[in-house]
């Protein structure tokens, strides 16, 4: 069963003339992909303490800048030639760092505003943000697709960025809350269905063996 482009696929096709001359500039540079990759996340750590602190504005946007130098490691690979699984891994786990660390710092402020009500909500948010991640990468470690749903990664942010903008950043947790955890569920449909159909061709070949 074949999943559809997801929404990011089709952001990277729709700006790969503007991603692969900047790609190209950072290499020159000296830079290598795992460099940009570190210093989104670092830039994510800083947008993540203006948010712990109040500073929604400023951190919504430092983050809107984190999240576009994030975007260029892949392009820099590419373009390189050297596209590597240790780069993917890198990639994926410094991602998933960054959600941490960014509802780290909504959790702070809600904390410091004894605002309890968005503290579980953040934590909701975050366990769909972690959930929709991980059951795409265990189902393709057992050869399934899940690229499917409302809320990927990129869309989280287009929610969470521009929420937090605009100093709205309890609704911004729970929308993410909402549609993240939906999103993982239907990722755990998709794959159950491939599980079905996978089961039931294993069935008849066994069937026609006989």
């Amino acid at each position: 069963m074949n999943s559809k482009p997801t929404f990011s696929d089709r952001l990277r096709v729709s700006f790969k003339g503007i991603l692969d001359p900047i790609g190209a500039f950072l290499n020159q540079t000296g830079l290598t992909p795992n460099t940009i990759t570190l210093l989104g996340l670092l830039g994510t750590s800083i947008g993540a303490y203006f948010i712990s602190q109040g500073k929604m504005t400023t951190g919504g946007i430092i983050l809107l800048f984190s999240v576009l130098v994030d975007v260029l490691d892949g392009t820099m690979a590419r373009l390189r030639g050297e596209s590597s699984d240790f780069g993917g891994f890198v990639d994926s786990v410094s991602d998933r760092y960054a959600e941490f660390i960014t509802f780290g710092g909504l959790v702070y402020f809600f904390l410091s505003r004894e605002n309890y009500s968005g503290v579980m909500i953040t934590f909701a948010a975050t366990a769909g943000s972690v959930l929709v991640s991980y059951v795409k990468a265990r189902a393709e470690g057992l050869g399934f697709t899940a690229k499917v749903g409302l809320l990927t990664r990129v869309e989280r942010y287009f929610v969470l960025i521009p929420l937090l903008i605009f100093d709205q950043p309890f609704l911004a947790a729970i929308l993410i809350a909402i549609f993240g955890n939906i999103t993982a569920l239907q990722r755990i449909v998709h794959v159950r269905a491939q599980g079905h159909e996978r089961m039931r061709k294993a069935r008849e070949n066994k069937e026609y063996l006989h």
